[in-house]
């Protein structure tokens, strides 16, 4: 029975992380995902690394721009309900999508970093260099940004199953 306790024990410590990423849906016409491109990067994403030259600039494409921006956004707003719909534009994964090499997306609001304070090279400081309009979601609020899923459920089943062998012996 203990082997029991330690084998469930061992699973719920070595399972993979629950991090969640803010993507842009697939089949979503590359006007909308401009537009949500443009109101992450004007609303506190950091869009650096998607600028030419950037770490996340190749492949040069609007759906993997928009990928990154999304992404930093929702970090940034700490994977708050609601930050990651874009006009139904974008959806939570729990997988990261494929970046090139030195391209590192952002997995938590702790390493999302801060808000750029300073202004890209050849504008005006306190200017945004893309301005956007605030995408209204279409779908609500429900199910966007919730894990309600995963480490609490484990960690409440490993804390049952415990107390249930505790009384038992």
């Amino acid at each position: 029975m203990a082997l029991f306790v330690y084998l469930v024990l061992f699973l719920a410590l070595t399972r993979h992380s629950s991090a969640l990423y803010c993507l842009c849906k697939d089949g979503v016409g590359d006007q909308a995902l401009q537009k949500a491109i443009d109101y992450a990067c004007g609303a506190g994403a950091d869009c650096s690394p998607i600028l030419q030259n950037g770490a996340c600039y190749q492949p040069n494409t609007v759906k993997d721009h928009c990928n990154y921006a999304v992404n930093s956004y929702y970090q940034r707003k700490g994977n708050a309900q609601g930050t990651c719909d874009f006009a139904g534009a974008a959806t939570t994964s729990a997988n990261p999508p494929a970046a090139s090499s030195g391209c590192v997306y952002p997995s938590s609001p702790s390493n999302a970093g801060t808000t750029p304070t300073g202004s890209p090279p050849g504008t005006t400081p306190g200017t945004p260099t893309i301005v956007g309009i605030s995408p209204t979601s279409t779908t609500g609020l429900s199910g966007n940004g919730a894990n309600l899923g995963g480490t609490n459920s484990e960690l409440l089943l490993l804390f049952v199953l415990t107390m249930w062998l505790a009384i038992r012996v």
